[in-house]
């Protein structure tokens, strides 16, 4: 399935893994009713970039080393942007419009 939407957006497989993981982060706080600054959406990406992961690797039954470097370099290209958003609008709510930090969610 990333291969079809790779070849349909013209975009590189590290794009795109940038792009949903922005787009599941915004979505589940959407869904959830939590900001981004909540543990919750962040976990969210992180759930599903493990399986995503973890589905890449088990493919074939078979998980050779290059599979794993691929796998943390992915895991680290899809976390990157949302880990960051996440910090930002924790800690810095004024880059992001807020004049006081969000109230404490769990």
């Amino acid at each position: 399935m990333k291969s079809a939407v790779a070849g349909f957006t013209g975009l590189e497989r590290d794009a795109l893994h940038i792009y949903a993981a922005l787009l599941i982060h915004i979505a589940s706080a959407a869904l959830l009713r939590r900001t981004l600054a909540s543990p919750w959406p962040w976990l969210i990406v992180l759930l599903c970039a493990l399986g995503n992961e973890w589905l890449d690797m088990n493919r074939d039954g078979v998980i050779e080393a290059w599979e794993k470097d691929a796998s943390l370099h992915d895991l680290w290209n899809t976390m990157l942007a949302p880990t960051i958003l996440a910090l930002l609008v924790r800690f810095a709510p004024r880059l992001a419009g807020r004049q006081d930090p969000p109230p404490p969610s769990g």
